[in-house]
C-alpha cells in the first residue's frame, strides 16, 4: 500500500535499485570477463595469440576459485542500485517534464536516455572506477571504503574521476541508443502482439536487440575507459586511444 501511495519517481527509483541488484547478480562474472579481457594488452606479448571469453573464465577459477568470477560484486553493488535508481527515477521526471501528452520520437528518446544516464553516470563515477579496478585483478583492495581511502591517500581525488570523458562516452550514448531501439521496436510491432499474455518475452526480447546494437556502438569507448580506470598514472582519454591502438 505504501508503495503504491508513493511518489513516480520514487517508485522508479525503488524498481530500478531492485532491478540493479538482480542484474549485477546475474552478470556479475561477465563483467569481470569483459575487465580482464580489454586489460589483458597490458601484458601481452608481441604475436601472442588471441585470449578468448571461456579461456578467461578458465583461467580465473583456476588461478582464484569459482567465487573469484563474482569479484567486484560489492563496488557492483554500490555503483547499480542507487544508480539504475538514479537513472530510472531521472529518466521518469524528464519525461513527464517533457513529454507529459505524447511518446517521444527517435530523436528525443536518444536525448532522454542521454541525459539520464549522464546524471546517473557522473554521480556514480567513483564507484565505477572502483569496480573497474577489483575487476581487473591488479589491485588488492579489502574494501570498498579501503578502495576509496586508498585511491584518496596516494592518487588524490582526481583518481576517483578518472575516464569520466570515456565514461560519459560510453554511457550517454548507449543509454540514448538503447532506448531509442527498445521504443521504436515496441512501437513497430502489433498492438495484439505488445499486449497478449507473450508481452513480458515480447519486451524482452525488444531489450536484448536494443542492448546489443547499443554495446556495439559505444564497445570502443567501453575499452578506453577501462584502460584509463585500472591505469594510476591519469591517462587522458587520448592517450588512451594511442597506447590501444600503438
Amino acid at each position: 500500500m505504501e508503495l503504491a501511495a508513493a511518489h513516480p519517481a520514487l517508485k522508479a527509483f525503488m524498481c530500478g535499485s531492485l532491478s540493479g541488484t538482480c542484474s549485477t547478480l546475474l552478470f556479475q562474472p561477465l563483467d569481470l570477463v569483459k575487465t580482464r579481457l580489454q586489460t589483458l594488452q597490458n601484458n601481452a606479448k608481441p604475436g601472442a595469440p588471441k585470449v578468448g571469453m571461456f579461456r578467461v573464465f578458465i583461467h580465473v577459477i583456476r588461478t582464484e576459485n569459482f567465487f573469484s568470477l563474482w569479484k567486484g560484486v560489492s563496488p557492483s553493488f554500490v555503483r547499480c542500485i542507487p544508480g539504475v535508481g538514479i537513472y530510472f527515477s531521472t529518466f521518469y521526471s524528464m519525461k513527464q517534464h517533457f513529454f507529459l501528452n505524447r511518446a517521444p520520437n527517435a530523436g528525443e528518446a536518444v536525448l532522454l536516455g542521454a541525459g539520464a544516464r549522464t546524471v546517473a553516470g557522473i554521480c556514480m563515477l567513483p564507484f565505477t572506477v572502483i569496480k573497474t579496478r577489483f575487476e581487473s585483478g591488479f589491485y588488492n583492495y579489502a574494501s570498498v571504503p579501503g578502495a576509496l581511502r586508498s585511491m584518496y591517500e596516494t592518487e588524490g581525488v582526481r583518481s576517483l574521476f578518472s575516464g569520466l570523458t570515456a565514461t560519459l562516452l560510453r554511457d550517454a550514448p548507449f543509454s540514448g541508443i538503447y532506448v531509442m531501439f527498445y521504443s521504436q521496436a515496441k512501437r513497430a510491432l502489433p498492438q495484439e502482439v505488445t499486449s497478449a499474455p507473450y508481452a513480458p518475452l515480447v519486451n524482452f526480447s525488444c531489450g536484448v536487440v536494443a542492448g546489443i546494437m547499443a554495446s556495439l556502438v559505444t564497445q570502443p569507448a567501453d575499452v578506453v575507459k577501462t584502460h584509463i580506470q585500472v591505469s594510476p598514472s591519469h591517462w587522458s582519454t587520448a592517450d588512451a586511444v594511442r597506447y590501444i591502438y600503438k
